[in-house]
């Protein structure tokens, strides 16, 4: 056997492992997929987006207000999180080497992998335990909690990426370092920015321990930030364990539309990344 037969031989077989691999990674997403399709979509109606929930022992009713909640509580987290952590990630990309760079780093790398729960805890312990009562507000200080290490430390990357000759060009014509890191630089980076903002929205809609701490629920219509409100999450967890055949089918549905959310912040992210790459070539 040649040398070169043996070197092409072992590349196409790490080629087939890899494929291999990918496709077996892909074969549980598949089956989640299609049995949350299955089950959600026979149980979907235009009821379910307009309608109340029922009081138990009625069939029918909605989610209306948990769609309502969950679209308040991730408009709440956005503006928590992102002023904060594409701040930061500018900073620790124009400050990379400093100790309160390598100190806010390590903070975010660590907060990334803390469990959701203790996020709620702290939430908790800092907005709701003032206050005494739950409240969307409480809600989205903790799923803000949760995106900041995701947008600071995509927005530290890629505008790391970023040409330095850039920066030096601005600087040359008289700018101050804070203007080219916000008129230069964090525009050449926007596409993969926006990016990681739109996956930080697609995790936290997911999220429900966080929520069962801070907003914890309501049955009823609310969108007073200082009350306790619904969301899809947290609705689809009551609804999942409870006893009542109803509210298992409604939770099916839910879980489609949860699942249906977290696609689209994904298709969105690649639609406005093509599109912000094809506005910078032009």
């Amino acid at each position: 056997m040649s040398r070169s037969f043996r070197r092409k031989f072992v590349s196409n077989a790490v080629v087939a492992l890899c494929g291999a691999s990918v496709a077996l990674a892909l074969v549980p997403l598949f089956f989640v997929f299609f049995y949350v399709v299955k089950q959600g979509l026979s149980s979907l109606s235009w009821d379910f987006f307009t309608k109340m929930p029922k009081p138990v022992g009625e069939a029918g009713g909605g989610m209306a207000n948990a769609i309502v909640g969950t679209l308040i509580l991730i408009g709440l987290a956005s503006l928590v999180a992102i002023p904060v952590g594409l701040i930061s990630g500018i900073y620790l990309s124009e400050y990379r080497k400093s100790r309160l760079a390598t100190a806010v780093r390590f903070t975010a790398d660590v907060l990334n992998g803390i469990p959701s729960i203790v996020i709620g805890i702290f939430a908790y312990a800092l907005v709701v335990l003032p206050v005494k009562h739950f409240s969307a507000l409480a809600g989205g200080v903790a799923l803000g909690f949760m995106m900041i290490p995701i947008i600071t430390r995509t927005t530290e990357e890629l505008l790391n990426l970023v040409p330095p000759t850039l920066r030096e060009g601005a600087l040359a014509l008289g700018a101050t370092r804070s203007r080219a890191a916000f008129t230069v630089m964090l525009p050449a980076a926007l596409p993969g920015i926006m990016t990681g903002i739109l996956v930080s929205l697609a995790r936290i809609s997911g999220e429900t321990a966080p929520l069962l701490f801070t907003s914890f629920s309501n049955r009823f219509w609310s969108t007073t930030l200082s009350q306790p409100i619904a969301s899809l999450t947290v609705q689809i967890y009551t609804y999942a364990i409870s006893p009542y055949e109803d509210w298992h089918r409604q939770a099916w549905a839910g879980a489609l539309v949860l699942v249906s959310v977290v696609f689209l912040f994904s298709v969105l992210a690649r639609v406005v990344t093509k599109r912000l790459e094809r506005m910078h070539r032009t």
